[in-house]
């Protein structure tokens, strides 16, 4: 849960910097359970208030979650391939259909430069 806080108290929009891999999948580990959490209330809010006041009710929520979420997630992001040595903008890569995606994942989890580089020095030392 720390690394969750520092990624969303301390580095909400920073994308300067470096971040280690286990501070990008705890972030990323805890905005999926909390988007889960959500989807579970929504659909409690759909069988209390029924379906249209309890999809919007919860529709909000998602979107609060969202948007709240989104700003610090990208920064990780960005932070997490410049451990790797790559640039930020490498990110545009999510744009092309299906690889994109799969080569961010692989910058996500390999390992970091173990010497600091231009992005700043080792978080781990």
């Amino acid at each position: 849960m720390e690394w969750y806080l520092k990624v969303m108290r301390d580095n909400y929009a920073n994308f300067s910097g470096r971040a280690r891999r286990k501070e990008y999948w705890m972030f990323t580990l805890f905005f999926m359970l909390f988007l889960l959490a959500s989807i579970f209330v929504t659909g409690a809010l759909i069988a209390i208030f029924g379906d249209d006041t309890g999809a919007i009710l919860g529709g909000i929520i998602l979107i609060a979650l969202y948007f709240g979420h989104l700003v610090p997630a990208l920064a990780v992001t960005v932070r997490r391939l410049h451990d790797t040595g790559k640039s930020g903008w490498m990110y545009l890569l999510v744009l092309i259909p299906y690889i994109g995606s799969l080569i961010i994942f692989i910058f996500t989890v390999i390992e970091g430069d173990k010497v600091a580089n231009k992005y700043g020095p080792n978080p781990k030392s």
